[in-house]
């Protein structure tokens, strides 16, 4: 097989691809045999018919387009990879020629991911934040402590923002319960805007054994539709916080005093600032390259993810939406451009260990147990998706260790040392 490639623009190519019959040879056998069993000539079962008997009922061309059908995507393939073409989209296949016992050609055009020049790391400077942890931090934090070791206490007063409350609810539409519509008993803190829109206000003023009802939209009501809800308050508490002294930081902490347990939120929140530099970084890194690297968009796959998001929220005619949706998809695709490149200047490959680690840590964000998450993936064919981002990951790291990253103060930030510390293997006795 021989394969040539013209680039058409810096996202599109055309692939010209020749095949020789002894090549094509193996896919005209298969054409055979699938044709044999797909039609029936009396005197001879199905898959046992003559190729002499198939080029007459059906003729040799059909057989050579049944055998070119099955070949197609095995020849591109082959090629692509000759060429080291990247390909994306679906590929606009044309057959140029067919000489049956001799050879055929084809070409296929095809959307590309870009040769992007990529800079000198090491020449980029990236500023990051301060590591700054003020009495506020603290202070939030204590608060943040107090809050989880006070107490409910049930008060006589008005519902007001910051108490705590002990409802019914009831939703009906158009006077008629909903199914399901009924809770009892739910505790709920009144401001958290965590429930139902409308909810807050509506307990606000309200005191207990009091009710009021309003409208609004609830799950399963379509668009712009709304239902009543009627609630019902049965207590109102108020949080009682401990003060703030030595006892308190022995009941929250394992320390003995309020100084020790401040010294500990200061470091702790130290860490955790140190580490947001790294993130910081990286995101800053991220958006300087696609700011300054020139990276050319495919218009054709682009157009086609805008209409298929549109399309599927019914929303094909909002010009400002598809604004909004055309913006998302063409920021995603940059990036991705972006850091393909990268994984693919700096040789990145991606062993088993890295993978199953990052696919633990993805099943911990949706709540799922490693095996649950790894057999969902698998069913659904993301696991070639879930390696390219492992691979895209390990690429930003790599390259973000040889930019130059300073804090606002023009102090050097060492990203090495925020890593995290893979404790030492255990010696065999």
């Amino acid at each position: 097989m021989k394969s040539t490639v013209e680039k058409l623009t810096p996202t599109r190519v055309k692939l010209s691809i020749e095949v020789t019959f002894d090549e094509l040879a193996p896919h005209v056998d298969g054409a055979y045999k699938t044709l044999s069993e797909r039609i029936n000539i009396p005197g001879f079962r199905k898959g046992k018919v003559p190729t002499a008997m198939i080029d007459q009922r059906v003729g040799r061309g059909a057989v050579l387009d049944e055998a070119i059908n099955a070949a197609l995507p095995t020849f591109y393939s082959q090629a692509a990879k000759d060429n080291d073409v990247l390909v994306i989209g679906r590929p606009d296949v044309e057959i140029v020629e067919i000489k049956d016992k001799e050879n055929f050609s084809f070409t296929v055009e095809v959307d590309v991911r870009p040769e992007i020049s990529l800079p000198n790391f090491s020449q980029i400077k990236i500023e990051v934040d301060d590591v700054k942890v003020t009495d506020a931090d603290i202070d939030e934090q204590i608060q943040s402590l107090r809050t989880r070791f006070g107490t409910l206490t049930t008060v006589e007063k008005n519902v007001a923002t910051g108490d705590f409350v002990t409802i019914d609810l009831v939703a009906t539409k158009d006077g008629n319960d909903l199914e399901g519509g009924t809770a009892n008993d739910l505790s709920y803190e009144v401001g958290s805007s965590s429930m139902i829109d409308g909810l807050d206000e509506a307990l606000i003023g309200l005191a207990a054994n009091g009710s009021k009802s309003f409208d609004t939209a609830l799950v399963g009501m379509a668009e712009g539709e709304k239902g009543t809800v009627k609630v019902t308050v049965k207590a109102v508490k108020e949080r009682e916080l401990p003060p703030i002294d030595d006892a308190f930081a022995k009941l929250a902490s394992e320390f003995e005093t309020l100084a020790e347990l401040k010294a500990d939120l200061t470091t702790r929140l130290t860490r955790l600032k140190e580490m947001e530099q790294g993130a910081q970084a990286r995101d800053l890194l991220v958006e300087k390259l696609t700011s300054t690297v020139e990276i050319p968009l495919p218009a054709e796959i682009i157009e086609a993810e805008v209409n298929d998001h549109l399309e599927k929220e019914g929303r094909l005619e909002d010009d400002k939406h598809r604004a909004e949706v055309d913006l998302e998809v063409r920021t995603t695709i940059t990036r991705e451009f972006l850091l393909d490149s990268i994984v693919k200047a700096e040789s990145v490959a991606v062993n088993e260990t890295e993978l199953t680690e990052y696919l633990v840590r993805a099943a911990a964000r949706y709540g799922m147990s490693p095996d649950q998450f790894i057999k969902e993936v698998s069913d659904a064919g993301q696991v070639t998706t879930m390696v390219a981002e492992v691979a895209r990951a390990k690429a930003l790291a790599g390259v973000l260790a040889r930019v130059q990253v300073v804090d606002k103060s023009g102090k050097k930030v060492d990203l090495e040392a925020l890593a995290p510390k893979q404790a030492p293997a255990k010696e065999e006795k």
